[in-house]
């Protein structure tokens, strides 16, 4: 296993689940309109998912001989998404934020599977595995969202 490229995939994808659990929380906490209790449940339901998914991102790092950083300044530093509104944030602004960020980070993760494949294969398991559950909630999230079909 080549412990360098795993850590240029793992590394990444460790920042981006950390900001996604924290932006799910801001967003529980401040969502407000029409979808309100929904929502604010559905986001509590992506925080943890997400907190799970992250440790075990962060675990395999260390398996691996890699040390997890997902300290506070790294994350702002390194994320690729732009930051959350504060304040009260309305529903209708608040699933396609949490949308365009599930559909990132599996988007990411689609090149990670595939190079995580030719070196590491458990880390590929676990990518591909938190990858099937971050589109099952963009699908419940754009779900809530008002159809583009006529």
């Amino acid at each position: 296993m080549e412990r360098q490229l795993a850590e240029r995939e793992l590394t990444p994808l460790l920042i981006e689940l950390v900001d996604l659990a924290l932006t799910a929380k801001q967003a529980h906490w401040n969502v407000s309109g029409m979808w309100f209790r929904q929502l604010h449940t559905q986001l509590d339901e992506l925080a943890d998912d997400v907190r799970l998914w992250s440790d075990d991102v962060a675990e395999r790092l260390t398996t691996i001989g890699i040390a997890a950083d997902a300290r506070v300044a790294t994350v702002a530093a390194k994320t690729p998404f732009a930051g959350f509104p504060s304040g009260f944030v309305g529903s209708t602004t608040v699933a396609p934020l949490i949308v365009e960020r599930l559909s990132k980070v599996t988007e990411n993760n689609q090149s990670r599977i595939e190079k995580l494949g030719a070196v590491d294969l458990v880390s590929q398991d676990l990518v591909i595995g938190i990858t099937g559950g971050l589109q099952k909630h963009e699908w419940m999230f754009a779900a809530e969202q008002p159809s583009q079909h006529p």
